[in-house]
């Protein structure tokens, strides 16, 4: 596998499968870890960033996971491919930024990726499509274990595990769940649910995570601490408590949408089809941000032209980095959009 290999595909995340699909677009955990006896990335030299990365390449690759995993070295990449792995949720901004020697292993479906000296020394990530996070746990907590048995990782008796930020310092797990919320937007009730989520202390953020916007109506909702609380008791909160509630909001909005709104939400879903089977240039805000109603129309029923498979690919195709890929060569922001305006009027034009 390569980069030209995964704009082919979309990815374990995408696949509209799981648990609560309509509404939990995937699910995310991670964990942080840091190889005892090294400094943290901020501190450390260039050449132990060089020791960090050859040691956890190492362990790595001599794991179950890592056999079958593709090891992408991202300080060898060009820009554009970089942000083909940021564009999938595969690595993060921040690690495409850094300087020094970098990477991660990708799993054949992407649905695990460890990045190898982002903020800390190994990020473990696992993916997937709908609420399941107890199934990621049980990816996630077998991987550590097996490099646990390679690398000694950095850990108090106190505190637990150390990190190179404070708020992922104990279990250094992260969970984190995408969210597709249009009917809240639509509605004006979606600041109420990010209220809420603040008082339960988590972040409530945008789709490539901390300082970004909710494009196309998805916020990504994460615990904000770990320490004092073990990972099953922060999955089952959200598992149980916290996603639940807030699939329920939505869709209890949906539904009155349907039931009390039905010729204003028609209209909001085909006038966002018309701009984008017919537009001759878009941005690609903007159309992620029209793609959103044909997403809900479709699991109400409202919208038959396509089937999120179909449509998942489109949100993927028309960021700049897939963009270019697809089309081939660099682009000025001017004709990225007109090329992406070409794109969709082809694709609604097959669609009939």
């Amino acid at each position: 596998m390569n980069i030209d290999d995964l704009i082919h595909t979309s990815g374990a995340w995408l696949q509209a499968e799981g648990p609560m699909a309509d509404v939990v677009v995937s699910s995310r955990i991670r964990l942080a870890r840091n190889v005892a006896d090294f400094p943290f990335l901020s501190t450390a030299s260039a050449s132990q960033r060089i020791e960090i990365y050859r040691c956890l390449c190492d362990a790595i690759t001599n794991t179950n996971a890592g056999r079958e995993a593709t090891l992408i070295e991202i300080h060898e990449l060009d820009p554009l491919d970089r942000e083909i792995l940021v564009e999938r949720h595969l690595v993060s901004r921040q690690h495409i930024a850094g300087t020094g020697m970098r990477g991660v292993s990708v799993s054949p479906g992407e649905d695990q990726a460890l990045m190898i000296n982002e903020e800390d020394h190994l990020r473990i990530q696992a993916l997937g499509s709908g609420l399941q996070l107890d199934a990621l746990w049980a990816q996630v907590d077998k991987i550590d274990d097996e490099l646990s048995e390679r690398v000694s990782f950095a850990y108090d008796e106190q505190y637990g595990f150390l990190t190179a930020c404070p708020t992922n310092v104990g279990t250094g797990i992260r969970v984190s769940v995408m969210l597709h919320l249009p009917a809240l937007k639509f509605t004006n009730e979606i600041e109420k649910v990010a209220r809420a989520a603040r008082d339960m202390r988590l972040a409530v953020r945008g789709t490539q995570g901390e300082g970004t916007d909710a494009l196309g109506d998805f916020y990504q909702v994460s615990n904000q601490t770990t320490l004092g609380k073990s990972e099953t008791e922060l999955i089952r909160a959200f598992s149980d408590t916290i996603i639940p509630k807030i699939v329920e909001f939505e869709r209890t909005a949906r539904e009155s949408l349907v039931n009390h709104s039905l010729p204003q939400l028609d209209d909001k879903i085909w006038r966002a089809y018309g701009v984008l089977a017919h537009a001759r240039t878009i941005t690609s805000d903007e159309s992620q941000d029209l793609l959103s109603p044909l997403r809900m129309g479709i699991h109400l029923g409202r919208f038959p032209l396509l089937n999120i498979a179909e449509l998942n690919d489109l949100f993927l195709s028309v960021q700049p980095a897939h963009l270019q890929k697809k089309v081939g060569k660099e682009l000025s922001g001017e004709q990225r959009d007109v090329a992406r305006a070409d794109l969709l009027r082809k694709r609604f034009a097959r669609s009939g």
